[in-house]
């Protein structure tokens, strides 16, 4: 019926991977390059929604790295631009990555369980800033899909009007 099926209204499981994997890169990014934790949340969650958005074609073609860090910059530019002040960042250094659970590298058996397939669990704030990035995404595709037919049916409705103008003018 679709030459190109519609967005799933849920988000597949390798997004949601790739979203657990790099959420607190992004994060941390997002803070640094911004300065504030309540403006990096919101370029976060943009960031993450933008990747939803064309998430099949960069899985496909395995773009997604390159996409979120463009996509970041873009992000962070465009509110530097906003600003009616300018801005000055301090570029701090990254947090100090969690002292792991059991000494310094772990269990051996967390380790693994981290790369096994099925093992890994999500964290649950990732888990839910993909859910919400895929929805806005989503929601966000169906405005587009319904201006796509809107606008279909204006140039229909006007491609009319002016045939049947034209036939009412031309004498028979």
């Amino acid at each position: 019926m679709h030459l190109i099926p519609p967005m799933d209204d849920e988000p597949p499981g390798d997004y949601v991977a790739f979203v657990t994997m790099h959420a607190s890169w992004l994060r941390s990014e997002a803070a640094r390059l911004v300065g504030d934790a309540t403006i990096s949340e919101e370029i976060y969650l943009a960031v993450l929604t933008d990747l939803a958005g064309r998430w099949r074609r960069l899985r496909l073609f395995r773009r997604a790295d390159g996409y979120m860090r463009q996509r970041l910059a873009v992000r962070t530019g465009q509110w530097r631009e906003d600003q009616i002040y300018e801005v000055e960042v301090r570029v701090m250094r990254p947090p100090e990555p969690p002292v792991p659970l059991f000494g310094r590298g772990g269990s051996l058996a967390l380790r693994k369980a981290a790369v096994i397939e099925g093992t890994a669990r999500a964290d649950l704030e990732a888990l839910a800033d993909a859910e919400i990035a895929w929805v806005h995404a989503y929601l966000r595709c169906q405005l587009h899909r319904t201006l796509r037919y809107v606008i279909f049916c204006v140039l229909v409705v006007g491609a009319l009007v002016q045939y049947m103008s034209w036939l009412a003018a031309d004498p028979v």
